[in-house]
């Protein structure tokens, strides 16, 4: 049976993880960042390998015969040492990325490419916002000092760089019902949110019942080699390696 490491620390990563433990040896990598993870019955790994040099030694000090990258599509660093690990260990690897999010008639989104461009997009938009990008990367908003941060993340972040805020702990999956109750609660005018793709998040579908502008934030290129869309296709590219 192949022995398989999975990257992870996604939802999907965990699904993934238990469906294909009847099929392959599973170990499951997370960087420990979070402090009660949803975890899979498995092997576990806690903590980075030290680049991809890291990694390729790891994968070859425990026989590793394929590596599925299911990080959250916004983990650039990682997808990138994932391929060259690969590449190095000369075993097969794949990136799982389910589809991206796209608007419908409906919808009010704006793209940006990264957090700097959403955060100057919000020069002109209104002054209640909701930052629902977790708890990296709020430093590129600082610039925007007059304007009220709502920010939602499982995690309390390090630092907390605005005067007019308020954080809000939470683990989703949340209902369409409770984030259209929370953009109201908060007088939300604009909601800052990534792009993770799969079912539509909740939050998008309260920001179009309540017409609230979405500025989107694209996803970053994910390395070349082998995409994987659906957990079924990860079963369907296991089995062909």
């Amino acid at each position: 049976m192949k022995k398989v490491l999975i990257l992870g620390g996604t939802a999907d990563a965990v699904r993934i993880a238990q469906s294909m433990s009847g099929n392959a040896h599973v170990l499951y990598s997370l960087a420990g960042r979070t402090r009660e993870p949803n975890l899979p019955d498995c092997r576990i790994h806690t903590g980075g390998f030290g680049g991809a040099d890291g990694l390729a030694a790891y994968i070859a000090e425990n026989n590793i015969d394929a590596l599925l990258d299911a990080t959250h599509p916004y983990a650039a660093t990682m997808a990138t040492n994932a391929a060259a690990a690969c590449q190095k260990a000369e075993i097969p690897g794949a990136k799982y990325l389910r589809p991206a999010w796209r608007a419908e008639e409906a919808d009010n989104w704006i793209a940006a490419k990264d957090y700097e461009e959403a955060a100057r997009l919000l020069s002109d938009m209104g002054d209640r916002v909701f930052l629902s990008t977790g708890s990296q990367n709020l430093a590129a908003f600082a610039i925007q000092k007059d304007k009220f941060f709502l920010i939602r993340a499982v995690e309390p972040p390090e630092t907390i760089p605005f005067d007019i805020y308020s954080l809000f702990l939470a683990r989703g999956p949340f209902e369409r019902s409770g984030e259209t109750m929370l953009l109201s609660k908060y007088d939300i005018q604009v909601v800052v949110s990534k792009n993770s793709g799969g079912p539509l998040a909740a939050k998008l579908l309260a920001a179009r019942d309540r017409k609230t502008p979405v500025i989107m934030i694209d996803r970053p290129e994910p390395p070349e080699g082998d995409l994987i869309e659906s957990e079924e296709g990860v079963i369907d590219w296991l089995a062909g390696t």
